[in-house]
């Protein structure tokens, strides 16, 4: 594979969708990585995220990877494996926390680069995001370290680490964001309207005084 590659994560959701659609503005050659965790969201994600790939279709966009990274035997009972006890509208960002979610996505988003001779991995965090795995720290610590797992180079790129994401959906003109996908609690294959979600969702759009595109199963409780 060209060392010039970027791969990207990609989940679907409002900022992996604009980040793409920057990349492949800025000429990269993107390779797309979905990470598969067993998540109760993700078969939505997945059918988002493809529904993107072919509306944004490019000869600089290569296939779509998806990776397998279970993670039932680590998270046990937990809301985002069981759909029990989803984080609601009035819930605190850190409900949504799910441990270890970057470095296991990463771990295995990383090793394939390196495995494939890709250099460049880029995602979609957000400056404000409260999660320590989300930090500078943290994405300085992981690049040195894979890099010496795998014997090979890695950078790890967040062209989007400074800006908050009323900032990231002012660089979308032209983004379908009505083929993204950003729901905890999916609801026959739509946003579900009640979870921690699809309020940042609606609030967003709302900020910016923009219609939102998406289609709710459920009105705001």
């Amino acid at each position: 594979m060209c060392r010039t590659t970027t791969a990207l994560l990609l989940s679907g959701g409002l900022d992996s969708a604009v980040l793409l659609a920057h990349l492949l503005g800025q000429k990269h050659r993107v390779q797309p990585l979905f990470v598969r965790c067993g998540l109760i969201w993700e078969e939505a994600e997945l059918a988002a995220t493809q529904r993107l790939l072919k509306a944004l279709d490019s000869h600089n966009l290569l296939p779509l990877i998806v990776l397998e990274q279970p993670v039932a035997d680590l998270y046990g009972p937990h809301w985002s494996l069981t759909g029990r006890g989803v984080p609601g509208a009035d819930t605190p960002d850190e409900a949504m926390y799910l441990p270890g979610r970057n470095l296991l996505l990463l771990t295995k988003a990383a090793l394939w680069c390196q495995l494939h001779g890709v250099q460049r991995l880029a995602l979609g965090v957000l400056g404000p995001n409260p999660f320590a795995d989300a930090s500078q720290a943290f994405f300085d610590a992981l690049q040195r370290a894979v890099q010496l797992a795998g014997g090979a180079p890695l950078e790890l790129l967040r062209p989007f680490g400074n800006l908050t994401k009323d900032q990231v959906l002012k660089l979308a003109d032209g983004v379908p964001l009505e083929l993204t996908f950003s729901c905890a609690d999916p609801q026959q294959g739509l946003h579900c309207g009640r979870c921690n979600k699809c309020h940042e969702r609606r609030e967003v759009f709302r900020r910016l005084g923009r219609k939102d595109p998406t289609v709710y199963a459920h009105s705001p409780s």
